[in-house]
């Protein structure tokens, strides 16, 4: 089953605050995405573009235009787990 996302917060570092459906929360670090995948270095150097995370209706997704997404699946996977009062 594909985890759904309940709420998105980005934070400094280009790192995102994941809350799931299910309880868990991760923090995941989106700059070796930047680093490593030409499309995502927009997200440096477009202004305030990384601030601007959505999600998609299916809530399986987070995105920033039509060529950046992560799917639910990879945040859940690799970020680092938070605590769940955290």
């Amino acid at each position: 089953m594909i985890p759904r996302i309940k709420k998105i917060e980005p934070c400094a570092g280009f790192k995102l605050k994941v809350t799931f459906e299910g309880g868990e929360k991760v923090i995941y670090d989106v700059s070796e995405d930047i680093r490593q995948i030409p499309d995502f270095s927009v997200l440096k150097t477009e202004r305030g573009l990384f601030e601007n995370v959505q999600l998609d209706e299916s809530k399986t997704c987070v995105y920033w235009s039509d060529r950046v997404d992560l799917p639910s699946d990879s945040l859940l996977e690799y970020g680092q787990r938070l605590n769940r009062s955290n």
